[in-house]
């Protein structure tokens, strides 16, 4: 069981990293959404412009999509520390070990487990 200072640690970095996310979201959304695409007036260097554009808004918006679903994980962490159920594992209810949330502090599942949720349901 962690003491109320480790939770309260814990608690304090993943409020950190969820304030830098949202920014960090926030900026590249804009950022995305914002710049215009380069009209093609029929020309090659025109349409080559557009396709760069384009593919640098979806790889942006990529990227958002990536960070909205680390946001999740923060947000059901600090459901767990309300809870009472932080550093435990949600598939085996086992500890989840210290080195693990040192490294991820908002992991909701033991390495094995994690690995196994993996593989049976890759991101790629």
């Amino acid at each position: 069981m962690m003491s109320p200072e480790e939770l309260a640690s814990y608690k304090s970095r993943i409020l950190a990293l969820r304030s830098r996310l949202r920014g960090e979201v926030a900026q590249m959304a804009d950022g995305a959404l914002e710049t215009p695409l380069t009209e093609n007036n029929g020309d090659l260097s025109s349409a080559a412009d557009f396709g760069t554009d384009n593919f640098q808004r979806e790889f942006t918006l990529g990227l958002v999509e990536g960070k909205d679903a680390t946001l999740e994980q923060i947000e059901e962490a600090l459901e767990r520390i309300a809870t009472g159920t932080f550093g435990i594992c949600d598939v085996c209810q086992t500890k989840i070990p210290r080195a693990r949330l040192d490294a991820i502090p908002y992991a909701g599942h033991c390495v094995e487990c994690a690995a196994k949720l993996e593989r049976e349901f890759p991101t790629d």
